[in-house]
């Protein structure tokens, strides 16, 4: 039923002002509203599973894909009405009750905004809705927020603190790739060609692309291998046995530990990443560059770390202005 009367709206839009189509449309849906009933009830969580099984097609990750359930779901805890009859007004006093419930920050809540926006976009799309009760919320204003980068003194301090030459080799090629910390978890061993300082890595969406890692990373890599006596074919792995791969959380964990230790502020994987491609900016490789080697679809997300690096912003202006 949707679907024709969708068709109908489309035939019409051309003909009729918006207050005459949002009348149509009114009347339309009046009007055959006794017809819902032979129509086949899809439940909303029925249609959180298809909004899914679309979203894993399309090749998000299962973090990404946890994060939309997890979402939708809290959602429809708290409106209690089926997915066609929420209203714009439904989602803006649950937003405004979540920020209230959880005191979180704006850009939490415009995480969530997001992710529900992403869902009633796909049943638009996908004719199951006329119009989604998103269009007319806007994104959340948020706070620019200066991310702090690593200094130099801080990568050497890094390398100094290291025990374990294996902790040595993925804080390098973190560093000198700027690869994100789940690419890193799966890399393999033959994935690393030493001669020619590079390696395959698998981002967002399975997209494959090549990185470059620079000397040091490559001495630490080649005696982190050689040192291995286990068959795993991951490249980082536990340093007990049974030398499982080493997870994301182990990372994460390993690099906040380490900075504890050394007194540098938040250590963790994707302040290297950041201060990869902070670095690479200032030192005048092209955006365009820097956005290949990051693996960003869009060049807007790597113009945020050309903002970054304030001391420049300093020097710059006492050799210009000054």
């Amino acid at each position: 039923m949707e679907e024709k009367i969708v068709k109908v709206l489309n035939e019409m839009s051309g003909y009729l002002s918006i207050t005459q189509m949002k009348k149509l449309q009114e009347v339309i849906i009046k009007t055959f509203a006794e017809n819902e009933s032979e129509k086949i009830s899809i439940s909303n969580d029925e249609f959180l599973k298809m909004f899914l099984a679309a979203k894993r097609v399309e090749g998000c990750s299962e973090r990404t894909i946890q994060y939309y359930r997890v979402t939708v779901n809290h959602m429809f805890t708290q409106i209690d009405s089926e997915v066609r009859k929420i209203t714009t007004e439904d989602i803006r006093a649950y937003l405004a009750n979540y920020q209230r419930r959880n005191r979180c920050s704006n850009v939490t809540v415009d995480n969530v905004r997001r992710n529900i926006s992403s869902f009633f976009s796909w049943l638009e799309e996908e004719d199951y809705i006329l119009k989604s009760p998103m269009r007319r919320i806007h994104k959340i204003k948020t706070k620019t927020v200066v991310k702090n980068t690593i200094s130099d003194e801080g990568i050497e301090k890094l390398r100094d603190g290291c025990s374990e030459i294996r902790d040595l080799a993925m804080i390098d090629l973190l560093y000198s790739t700027g690869i994100r910390v789940g690419e890193l978890v799966n890399l393999n061993i033959e994935d690393i060609d030493l001669e020619e300082r590079e390696c395959v890595v698998y981002g967002k969406g399975d997209k494959e692309r090549k990185v470059y890692f620079d000397a040091k990373a490559k001495v630490h890599l080649r005696k982190y291998i050689e040192s291995r006596d286990d068959n795993n074919s991951a490249l980082f792995v536990t340093l007990d046995a049974p030398y499982d791969r080493l997870k994301i959380s182990g990372v994460e964990i390993r690099l906040r530990q380490l900075g504890r230790k050394l007194d540098i502020e938040r250590v963790h994987p994707h302040k290297f990443r950041r201060t990869m491609a902070t670095r690479a900016i200032d030192k005048g490789m092209p955006i365009e560059q820097v956005q290949k080697i990051l693996g960003h679809s869009q060049i807007d997300t790597t113009m945020q770390y050309a903002m970054v690096n304030q001391s420049n912003v300093k020097t710059s202006h006492q050799k210009y202005m000054a």
